[in-house]
């Protein structure tokens, strides 16, 4: 698992590196023809591969992990941050539920604001993944909001439910 997270992670910097820095977003390759995720421009195991292969067919089928979500990372201002070290299989555990922390408690990716909970798009695109979804966030209340009474809204299944729009900018240091 953790050399496929790697394995993503680094190929989808080498990916933004063949343009970069002429470019704002990973979507400037395409969306249709020349679509970064679905562009088997590496090889992977002896076999030319995808970005999506990597993560829909191999990671999420063969580790049914949420936290994978955490982990992977597209090149954009809306996904979790990408880890300043490689994940290593003896210490996966412990970087993935750091990653959790991390981007979980991320206020300008999750909130609870005005009695609402906002969320990042990954959990409706993924809403299969944290099934239940309000079962998943009641778990992770004191992440997800700043003082007791919005933590109590959350794991009461209390606080309206909004996906926040994603943010596809290139992560990229100013």
């Amino acid at each position: 698992m953790a050399f496929l997270i790697n394995a993503y992670n680094a190929h989808t910097v080498e990916k933004v590196l063949t343009r970069y820095p002429n470019l704002k977003s990973i979507w400037d390759f395409g969306r249709f023809f020349a679509n970064p995720f679905r562009d088997p421009f590496f090889s992977l195991l002896g076999a030319r591969t995808t970005l999506d292969t990597v993560e829909h067919e191999i990671l999420r089928k063969q580790y049914p992990d949420p936290r994978i979500h955490y982990a992977v990372n597209c090149a954009s201002i809306g996904c979790p941050m990408l880890r300043e070290e490689a994940y290593v299989a003896a210490h996966l555990e412990e970087q993935l539920e750091e990653q959790t922390r991390r981007f979980l408690s991320d206020r300008s990716r999750n909130r609870v604001r005005g009695g609402r909970l906002e969320v990042s798009k990954i959990f409706d695109w993924f809403r299969e993944d944290f099934e239940p979804l309000e079962r998943y966030f009641a778990a992770h209340a004191a992440l997800l909001a700043g003082d007791a009474r919005e933590q109590q809204l959350v794991r009461d299944g209390k606080a309206s439910l909004r996906f926040l729009d994603y943010d596809w900018s290139l992560n990229d240091s100013r």
